[in-house]
């Protein structure tokens, strides 16, 4: 079986004969729009972006140039970036060799509705424009997500892509930004639209959003979401598999916090917990991908250890005569 094939079955529960290590037979293309900047600098809508360095997460927003000083007059101080004034021959030039027979070609989309949102106005303020001004922000959100619903059917005129990694972190460590109550009236029903345009352009969605989410789990799956990564263990991993894997597939898992960044945690510790999430993620019948709950620098010894679990563990779990003897038991 192909990688692609293998993948394709494991997003779809569908008896994949391997557990994908990552995301096998992606080729991941950035929309031509620049919502993150690689240095320091601004990006299309006018933020300022700071660079740290490529082990501290690279750039973060400045807050130096708020765009939105008053958010009841965002209409007056919200400019968007021009879709069509962007080079989509580039694009278009990337993917026309490319072999759709074992390449799937996923569109890289960050900083969704509520990222972008509070990169507009300051975290702060955004924070407190959400209970003090939900009309206000349910109004910006609904344009933020019109642009975002341009610019993926322009992408896929150019790509007809197969996939969108959609980025909107959501949550903290310990909980959502805002209240779940605040989500579900102002950034679901324009997150919905955003999924039903992907829908209608039968593009799968590869939903990107940090920290603890599980409050709000049963709408992302209720809205159609295909994956979710990086499925952070913060998060009641094992409970959400079980309550919700036969809706979505979980990308992610091993723990990067308390394992493999860990200088405490062996080598030995990291393959015990990609044992583990495989264990309690990929049966019966697929819905999961190996890969860390996030993306931080790790020691090379820890890597291989990794990578060597992820491979040969994950080429064993679904022969049936060896599940119980080469993937413990776990409880």
């Amino acid at each position: 079986m192909k990688s692609k094939e293998n993948l394709l079955r494991a997003i779809k529960r569908q008896s994949p004969e391997w557990v994908p290590y990552g995301m096998e037979s992606v080729v991941t293309i950035g929309f031509p729009v620049i919502e993150r900047p690689g240095n320091s600098g601004k990006d299309d809508f006018g933020v300022s972006w700071d660079y740290k360095s490529d082990a501290e997460g690279g750039t973060y927003p400045s807050e130096r140039d708020i765009i939105i000083t008053d958010v009841k007059n965002w209409r007056e101080q919200l400019k968007l970036p021009d879709i069509e004034t962007k080079d989509w021959q580039n694009i278009e030039n990337t993917v026309k060799d490319l072999d759709r027979d074992l390449y799937i070609v996923q569109g890289f989309c960050e900083m969704g509705i509520f990222e972008r949102s509070y990169l507009l106005l300051g975290m702060e303020e955004a924070l407190i424009a959400y209970q003090a001004n939900p009309g206000d922000m349910y109004d910006l959100c609904g344009v933020v997500a019109d642009y975002k619903i341009a610019l993926i059917e322009r992408f896929y005129a150019a790509t007809k892509m197969d996939m969108l990694w959609y980025g909107d972190d959501w949550g903290t460590q310990i909980s959502l930004f805002i209240s779940p109550e605040t989500w579900r009236k102002i950034i679901k029903p324009h997150t919905k639209r955003i999924y039903d345009c992907l829908k209608d352009l039968n593009i799968m969605i590869n939903q990107h959003s940090c920290g603890k989410i599980e409050s709000i789990f049963g709408d992302i799956c209720e809205m159609g979401a295909d994956i979710w990564n990086p499925c952070q263990p913060c998060n009641d991993l094992y409970t959400m598999k079980r309550k919700y894997g036969d809706k979505i597939c979980f990308n992610g898992g091993v723990d990067s916090q308390f394992v493999l960044a860990n200088p405490d945690k062996t080598p030995e510790d990291v393959k015990n917990e990609v044992i583990k999430r495989i264990n309690e993620m990929a049966l019966p019948d697929g819905g999961y991908i190996t890969a860390p709950s996030h993306g931080v620098p790790y020691d090379r010894d820890k890597l291989e250890s990794m990578d060597f679990a992820a491979v040969n563990y994950g080429r064993e779990i679904y022969k049936k005569d060896k599940i119980h003897t080469i993937i413990p038991n776990l409880k």
